[in-house]
């Protein structure tokens, strides 16, 4: 336990009891000291408190900035182009080859017809003039027999009163003829000519002209 113990007495040590100082005496200051530091630094103050008061009225306003627009883009997707439909190709059909008729040239036909034969008939034994074209004012060729067979090879033309076929000789002369005087035949090989064709110019053949032979009827030259 702490024992308590007595302050000593001033009185008893020697010492005296401090005294304050007036105005400047002793080791506090002086009222007047504190006064004069106190208006100092309320002078400081506002003096500062004015100087910074005079640099923001004296700052220009600051514009206010107005946020610059964002533009937003709506891009539309991308159209996907449908993919061309490839067509198979048609397959061209084979055209069918039709084979001509043959021609059966051992039977006359019906008419006189190109590519047929035909037989001087009806001019007796004047026989039948060959001429160089399908009119009885074209050259004469030569006289043609009585009976003789020859190949139709192009015609019908009609001129002077005829009808013209361009016929083709056993001998292989060619002209044409007045169709009133040739009668449909079969090939020479399947039916043998009766006749034979003669030269023109021959004593006693009638002129190739249209006129009467000697003997009947008078074939067209």
């Amino acid at each position: 336990m702490a024992r308590f113990q007595k302050p000593d007495d001033p009185r008893e040590s020697g010492l005296r009891p401090h005294r304050q100082r007036r105005f400047g005496g002793g080791d506090e200051p002086a009222p007047w000291l504190w006064l004069g530091l106190g208006v100092v630094v309320t002078i400081v103050g506002i003096a500062l408190a004015l100087a910074l008061v005079n640099s923001l009225l004296a700052r220009e306003p600051l514009a206010a900035s107005m946020p610059t627009p964002t533009i937003i883009r709506l891009t539309a997707p991308p159209t996907v182009a449908p993919s061309p439909t490839v067509l198979a190709p048609t397959p061209t059909p084979i055209p069918t080859f039709t084979p001509a008729p043959t021609r059966n040239l051992a039977a006359p036909p019906e008419s006189i017809t190109v590519g047929y034969y035909a037989r001087v008939s009806g001019t007796g034994s004047a026989g039948l003039t060959l001429r160089g074209g399908p009119s009885t004012l074209t050259t004469s060729l030569q006289n043609v027999a009585e009976g003789t067979v020859m190949q139709v090879i192009g015609g019908p033309e009609e001129a002077d009163d005829f009808i013209w076929w361009q016929v083709r000789l056993p001998g292989g002369a060619e002209g044409w003829v007045a169709g009133q005087f040739i009668e449909p035949a079969a090939a020479p090989g399947s039916v043998p000519p009766t006749a034979e064709a003669t030269t023109e110019g021959t004593p006693g053949t009638p002129e190739a002209t249209g006129e009467e032979a000697t003997a009947e009827p008078t074939p067209e030259s």
